[in-house]
């Protein structure tokens, strides 16, 4: 493409976005909305993961030992479990450890504890595991092995926590997908109506380009440009609101959130996820643009 080409594309997407200003600002500003909410979803979905994440890291086996089991027969089923594949951590609560815990959890209703013997409560192991293994499945099959561990009396185990949080992951999955199809068939649609409207505006021009010998390629250019511009520009304002009402409800929000922990781990989009907002606003204003001016150009050659 020659220097007076590129010239003569720039002048007139120029006089494009100077004389169908409103049509253009509307445009962006509809595609702007769209990127808006694929990006809230996106940030929502991001801080999701995060929160399942450490929700997930809580997930944990108890599993109580025989009365009258020793010393020495509980420490050495202390090591059997810490040296399973499947487990993270493990944590021994003693006979003693167990009644100090029961104590304070009872507070000032402890003094119906009193005639028990200290040894009531069994020793037990708190075992953390591993995050490649926190789904529904694996996680009953690691509590199934450790009952069959000789010394071990009781297991038990959140089961329908590991489900439901195994389906809000899945969920939040398929909802991306589904959300993103629809905001992007809208914004492809929302672009080709804006190109129809330019064209219609400047038919006279094309139709003269179109008898002088122009390229197709000369006459798409510039309706395929102004669609990019449109696109990148939408992007910027969708981000640019997005941060706005992400620091408005995080400053208006306590800073901790009980079982949701604290507001330092709720964090906005990476740049990864940035660069990927403003990528398809570019392809969503490059690739709409481009369809509806050749479906555009192919029917009026027809007619």
């Amino acid at each position: 493409m020659t220097r007076a080409q590129i010239g003569f594309i720039a002048r007139r997407v120029r006089m494009s976005l100077s004389e169908l200003l409103w049509t253009h600002v509307l445009t962006a500003g509809t595609m702007a909305m769209t990127l808006f909410v694929f990006g809230a979803f996106m940030l929502l979905q991001g801080n999701l993961e995060t929160l399942l994440k450490g929700w997930g890291e809580q997930i944990q086996i108890n599993a109580y030992v025989e009365k009258g089991a020793g010393n020495a027969a509980t420490l050495e089923l202390y090591k059997r479990l810490q040296n399973m594949p499947e487990v993270q951590k493990v944590r021994l609560i003693s006979h003693e450890q167990a009644w100090k815990d029961f104590h304070a959890a009872l507070g000032a209703q402890a003094g119906i504890l009193e005639g028990l013997p200290a040894d009531v409560l069994p020793a037990s192991f708190e075992i953390s595991v591993r995050p490649e293994y926190r789904d529904a499945v694996k996680v009953a099959q690691l509590a199934g092995q450790i009952k069959k561990e000789k010394g071990i009396a009781t297991v038990e185990y959140p089961q329908e926590w590991v489900d439901r949080l195994q389906l809000i992951v899945t969920a939040v999955q398929w909802t991306k997908w589904i959300l993103g199809g629809v905001l992007f068939g809208a914004a492809l649609f929302i672009v080709g109506s804006t190109v129809k409207l330019a064209l219609l505006a400047r038919k006279d021009e094309v139709e003269i380009m179109q008898l002088v010998g122009a390229a197709e390629e000369m006459i798409q250019a510039p309706f395929v440009l102004e669609g990019m511009i449109q696109g990148v520009i939408g992007a910027i304002l969708g981000l640019g609101l997005l941060w706005f009402l992400f620091s408005f409800l995080r400053d208006g929000m306590p800073k901790s959130m009980g079982l949701l922990g604290s507001l330092d781990a709720v964090q906005f989009l990476d740049i990864n996820g940035i660069a990927l907002i403003l990528a398809i606003g570019w392809t969503l204003g490059w690739l709409g643009s481009l369809i509806s001016v050749r479906r555009f150009l192919h029917t009026w050659h027809s007619n």
